[in-house]
């Protein structure tokens, strides 16, 4: 409950953060950046073991299977994650608490129960103790979460999830569940003290200036690259679950959970590194499956018109300005019609005398930071093309004149 207090009031003075305590956006992003490409990995390397032994028969059993699960199952391409073995590490702290006490996430932890648990006070159904209940205690130990009592004691309503569990095992059949079962019923109160309450909203009051006045909210731009279709970033952060829905279908796996690079408030929330995948030039799959509409659902046509950033060329580091030796693997792979990445001829000196070569640049006009040159940049320590938040289309500040 002080959890979710402390959520809704800073949620009062706009910082939304629920998402990162939601049990089902846990989930999903847990399965998603974590589970998943263990799946993933683990049964690529399964069946090509068994393609590699040859064993007279498996082959022709395991190659069906695997072409099925590559075709509906699978992902198109190993997913890494930068945070996949941090979120693994707390999705296995939650199951191994729940082996200290049973659904122990549900009722420690939850915000959303404890929403529930509200809500649940206003239930017409109710539980009764009988005359017949003996005190014997059993329905006490074996309740899931703490919610029953016997004949003495008093039903948690705002715990029970009104499984029954306690009325089956009741050995006197003294338990009743319904609109009224009985005349001797006693129920508890919320397990909210008033301390705790107080701490909890101050704590959600205070936050805010708190993580407002940290250095990281400040160098949050430059290169935080949003996905395409993203809302303005105050928008996009009170809007974002974190639930991970956009990184799970990323065909080229380039969109990945931060953590500190877009401050503390924006943890979990997507964006692009371009030295582990790109943008396609047509796909709009992370609109499509966002839940919150933190990212509109864009047409091809709307998207191929999106600017996320614009690409910078590091002279000191390309090879045609600093090497004086010709490359044009940027230029090959840009996907816009026109070429953002255009050539001009110029004529250098070498040991062998002067050569005329191209050298690229960027057409500030055309380019719409979609990440690929980076991506495909032959350096591999530090590419000598980036892409930088200068010029998207959904920040007013930092479009180009």
């Amino acid at each position: 409950y002080y959890i979710l207090v402390f959520l809704l009031v800073s949620s009062l003075f706009t910082l939304q953060i629920t998402g990162i305590f939601d049990p089902i956006c846990l989930l999903i992003r847990s399965l998603a950046v974590a589970v998943e490409p263990v799946l993933n990995l683990m049964a690529h390397a399964f069946f090509g073991l068994l393609y590699r032994i040859d064993i007279p028969g498996v082959r022709a059993i395991s190659e069906p299977i695997y072409s099925l699960l590559k075709s509906y199952i699978l992902a198109f391409r190993q997913p890494f994650f930068s945070q996949g073995l941090f979120v693994g590490l707390l999705l296995a702290a939650i199951l191994v608490a729940n082996l200290y006490r049973r659904r122990f996430w549900c009722t420690h932890l939850c915000p959303l129960g404890a929403l529930l648990g509200i809500v649940t006070l206003i239930s017409p159904i109710k539980r009764g103790v009988g005359e017949e209940c003996n005190s014997c205690g059993l329905c006490v130990q074996e309740c899931r979460l703490g919610a029953a009592a016997d004949l003495k004691g008093q039903w948690k309503k705002a715990e029970c999830v009104l499984c029954g569990q306690c009325q089956q095992i009741c050995p006197q059949d003294a338990v009743r569940f319904g609109f009224s079962p009985t005349k001797r019923r006693r129920t508890a109160g919320i397990d909210l003290h008033r301390r705790g309450f107080i701490a909890a909203a101050v704590s959600g009051v205070f936050i805010v200036p708190l993580l407002r006045i940290n250095p990281l909210y400040k160098r949050r731009k430059g290169r935080l690259i949003r996905p395409p279709g993203a809302l303005a970033e105050e928008e996009f952060l009170r809007r974002c679950m974190r639930c991970g829905e956009c990184l799970k279908v990323c065909l080229t796996n380039g969109l990945q959970p931060s953590f500190l690079e877009a401050g503390l408030e924006g943890i979990w929330t997507p964006r692009l590194d371009f030295r582990v995948g790109y943008c396609q030039y047509y796909c709009t799959l992370c609109g499509q499956v966002c839940p919150t509409g933190a990212i509109r659902k864009l047409s091809q046509q709307e998207k191929t018109r999106t600017k996320i950033g614009l690409a910078y060329i590091d002279k000191s580091r390309c090879i045609p300005y600093s090497q004086g030796v010709e490359c044009i693997v940027c230029e090959e792979h840009c996907p816009t019609p026109e070429k953002a990445i255009r050539f001009e001829i110029v004529e250098v000196m070498t040991k062998e005398g002067s050569r005329k070569i191209r050298r690229p640049h960027v057409d500030i006009n055309l380019c719409i930071g979609c990440g690929i040159c980076e991506y495909k940049c032959p350096l591999q320590d530090q590419p000598a093309i980036i892409v930088t938040r200068l010029g998207e289309s959904r920040a007013e500040g930092l479009l180009l004149p």
